[in-house]
């Protein structure tokens, strides 16, 4: 999402960078480009205007033209503006004063609310705390059966009772949040295709009798301007306090992202970015506007490593490492944590200048198939051969092709690889020493 955008705003970026000197003219070019490219992003035409005009304000002022760097300060004065449209400093959902925290979630149907609920509960898991899921969702065929069994996957419990309506499933799973001091407690409630006054009245009536303390709108990213329009129609029928955006992993040309918050006035709590319950992450205002204008996400990026990789298993790669003693068996390790990161086109949109990596001939769809072919072939050998590889002559290379649906090309490529990595670790072994800083005397 937002690579289209991100694309056409570095290009206008740099050839702004190209003028020796900047004016009041030039400047004013470079910004009717942007709000075309906004524009085309599905931005709402009122934020455009809004956005533009303050960045112009500002962006023509001596500081910027007499700067030793003005292409570089228009672009630190989108930025900072593109901030303040996201949310400033983002927003975090407190906990209640007195437990549980009742979180309701609200949307239309298909936004993507179970899957949330799930990846909430997960989330909240993750931070220590003991999440209770109620499935008030009693209009969709399967919804209540969905959240039982993403329950189940997580370990977390479900309140979901046939025959109930959703008002008393929430007070049900309420009252069992207090009894068991389960907190928070996440109201997954039923949508509709559209609009209408009944859906309206029963989460009306959730919201007065159950009393949550965050309602959150799900939207989905990818319906444009259709989820400014749905967000500001929940906001004055119901009344929300945050949005969570789903789908920013897919092809949307993220105006939602840019204008939702503008339109309703309410933040951006979360952000979901693909389809298992990992996939959803704290939403960062200036973590977004970096990677739109190309300057990465590192400490994104970051975080997810930190979640992804056990750090015995790295203390003991370095260990192996050290010792000469690193084997398939390891670099099959690796693989699965690089793949647990995500696609690659999404760590590489993490990383500055990640966006020219991914422009890059290389195709990243073929490197993501190579990661499987090279795991398959891995699992195809005997513990013996992933241990000792240069055991693994002519006929087992045969062996191991068929038995991963390879080539034995792709086996060879694999090996040479990893006898280049080992060589590789070797040279860095050797010049350890030699790269040590002195240590300082008193």
């Amino acid at each position: 999402m937002l690579d289209s955008l991100s694309t056409r705003l570095q290009s206008i970026f740099d050839r702004l960078g190209g003028h020796g000197r900047l004016t009041e003219e030039n400047i004013q070019e470079a910004l009717r480009e942007v709000r075309v490219a906004l524009l085309e992003a599905d931005v709402n035409f009122k934020v455009v205007r809004t956005f533009i005009d303050r960045v112009r304000d500002k962006a023509v002022g001596q500081d910027v033209l007499r700067s030793l760097t003005p292409a570089q300060q228009v672009v630190k004065v989108v930025h900072d503006e593109l901030v303040e449209l996201l949310g400033g400093s983002g927003h975090r959902l407190a906990p209640a004063p007195h437990p549980p925290t009742v979180i309701m979630l609200i949307g239309l149907q298909g936004s993507g609310k179970t899957t949330t609920a799930a990846k909430l509960a997960r989330w909240y898991t993750k931070q220590g705390q003991h999440p209770l899921l109620a499935a008030a969702d009693t209009q969709r065929p399967a919804a209540q059966e969905q959240l039982r069994t993403l329950g189940a996957q997580l370990d977390v419990p479900v309140v979901a009772a046939a025959g109930q309506t959703p008002l008393e499933i929430c007070r049900q799973a309420r009252e069992e949040a207090a009894t068991r001091g389960l907190t928070p407690l996440i109201l997954d409630t039923a949508g509709r295709l559209h609009i209408d006054e009944a859906m309206l009245e029963e989460l009306v009536a959730i919201r007065k009798q159950v009393g949550p303390h965050h309602v959150l709108l799900v939207v989905d990213a990818m319906t444009g301007q259709d989820a400014v329009t749905v967000a500001d129609h929940f906001n004055k029928a119901v009344g929300i306090d945050a949005v969570i955006l789903t789908k920013l992993d897919g092809d949307a040309r993220g105006g939602a992202a840019l204008s939702v918050r503008s339109v309703t006035g309410r933040p951006i709590a979360f952000a979901g970015t693909g389809e298992k319950t990992d996939a959803l992450e704290p939403f960062h205002p200036d973590r977004l506007a970096s990677r739109i204008l190309g300057m990465g996400d590192v400490l994104s990026l970051v975080e997810r490593a930190q979640e992804t990789v056990d750090q015995e298993k790295a203390e003991e790669l370095v260990r192996k490492l050290r010792e000469d003693a690193f084997t398939l068996d390891d670099f099959r390790e690796q693989l699965h944590q690089v793949r647990q990161l995500g696609p690659l086109d999404q760590i590489l949109g993490m990383l500055p200048f990640g966006k020219a990596l991914k422009a890059a001939p290389k195709d990243l769809t073929a490197e993501s198939a190579d990661l499987g072919r090279f795991d398959a072939i891995l699992s195809s050998m005997t513990p013996a051969e992933r241990r000792s590889p240069e055991i693994i002559n002519g006929s087992r290379r045969q062996r191991i092709a068929r038995g991963s649906g390879t080539t034995v090309q792709d086996v060879n490529r694999l090996l040479k690889q990893f006898a280049q990595l080992r060589k590789m670790m070797k040279q860095f072994k050797g010049m350890e020493g030699k790269l040590r800083l002195p240590t300082l005397r008193g």
